[in-house]
């Protein structure tokens, strides 16, 4: 079984088309406002450090789906 790693993409630049800087700016917002939450709602311990980390992450992957695989049509 063969698996398609996406090298080339995963480590090419992608600038940012049209609209994606705001959406950018949506998924970074609405990480911080989690996490936030999750600061405010639960005591501090390694597992709330892995909650805030895991929401760093979902941000990065999501702006990286954007930024990856949302290009204009050719």
């Amino acid at each position: 079984m063969s698996y398609d790693l996406d090298l080339e993409n995963r480590f090419t630049y992608h600038p940012p088309q049209p609209g994606q800087a705001e959406r950018y700016e949506q998924i970074r917002a609405g990480g911080l406002a989690l996490a936030q939450l999750l600061a405010e709602l639960c005591p501090p311990s390694p597992e709330l450090s892995r909650a805030i980390t895991h929401v760093d992450e979902a941000v990065m992957n999501a702006n990286a789906a954007n930024a990856r695989h949302d290009r204009p049509e050719d």
